[in-house]
């Protein structure tokens, strides 16, 4: 399994011509950015690949005009105000609120307070990894009906979300670099947005998926997972390979076997890092190591789970 590089950006600039080309290299290449006055603005960031979350904090008014935004861009105020203008409608944000910054695709307008403000980039492809919509073999592309969130307390899964992520994932060397986690938190992050803002995503099964949810399906998809397990694939990938759609293979799994394709192919994984602790030489490896080589971001929670099923700590099969 090759090593997926985390990018790290630090910056921080009194200069607005240094600060104009930072932004519109990181996130539009037509962004424009107006002050009244001289201003500061710092950023810390990093850059996963199908996502990136970074933290920036300025302390003038920016007027921003952004035309060709990448991918599903979401705020998320820490201290700053931000009023954000797009496809007609007008909206104002304080502290402690999440909001999409614009849909895929559109042109918006924010002026920007002083304070700081969290960006969560994930890339449009990893939605459909974790949801389609219409029921349909190849199904368009996922839109959003509302740029806010559905409640309040959506609101803080989201806030949630991206702290585990941060704090968990790319704060971990042992986690930052291995594709399975890196993987896992770009789904988890799609899900979460997915679950937060209203949206075109379809999950109920039809007819057709209901017939498609056979032991035959079950079969190719478990022999897929068996043979994939060390890969990063998702849920469309299962299906992709079971030659259903996302809903067939879930309720397949969901029928024959109480469970999901994703939580039975964290199962298999978990027995492989099994089979490693058991062979590892505890003087060249930790339990971290291992766990994150099998897709295991939280070291607690693998713990947990590992002890569930053996009845004894990893750390105990390391060394025994």
């Amino acid at each position: 399994m090759t090593s997926t590089p985390v990018q790290t950006h630090q910056f921080d600039s009194h200069d607005p011509v240094a600060i104009h080309q930072f932004l519109s290299t990181t996130y539009d290449p037509k962004l424009r950015v107006q002050s009244r006055n001289g201003y500061q603005l710092s950023h810390h960031g990093v850059d996963a690949g199908p996502f990136a979350i970074a933290t920036t904090r300025q302390n003038s008014h920016l007027d921003i005009d952004a035309s060709t935004l990448g991918g599903l861009v979401v705020g998320s105020t820490r201290s700053a105000r931000v009023d954000r203008a797009c496809d007609g409608s007008a909206d104002r944000f304080g502290p402690g609120d999440v909001f999409l910054v614009t849909r895929p695709g559109r042109p918006c307008t924010v002026r920007w307070q002083p304070g700081e403000v969290e960006l969560c980039v994930l890339d449009l492809s990893v939605l459909a990894q974790v949801a389609t919509t219409a029921p349909a073999r190849r199904p368009g592309p996922i839109r959003f009906t509302d740029l806010g969130p559905a409640s309040a307390a959506l609101a803080r899964q989201w806030r949630d979300t991206t702290s585990f992520v941060s704090a968990v994932v790319l704060n971990s060397p042992a986690a930052s670099t291995r594709p399975l986690v890196i993987g896992n938190a770009a789904r988890m992050l799609a899900a979460a947005a997915l679950t937060v803002f209203p949206n075109t995503a379809f999950t109920e099964p039809t007819a057709v998926d209901r017939h498609d949810a056979s032991s035959a399906t079950l079969r190719r998809a478990i022999t897929f997972l068996e043979e994939h397990a060390d890969q990063d694939i998702s849920a469309a990938d299962i299906a992709d390979a079971a030659r259903v759609s996302v809903r067939a293979v879930q309720l397949a799994f969901r029928r024959h076997l109480g469970t999901t394709p994703m939580a039975y192919l964290r199962r298999i994984r978990l027995d492989r890092a099994h089979h490693d602790l058991v062979r590892a030489d505890p003087r060249q490896e930790t339990v971290s190591a291992i766990a994150s080589r099998w897709g295991f971001a939280s070291h607690s929670r693998f713990t947990a789970r590992y002890h569930a099923s053996y009845g004894v700590p990893p750390r105990e099969t390391l060394h025994a």
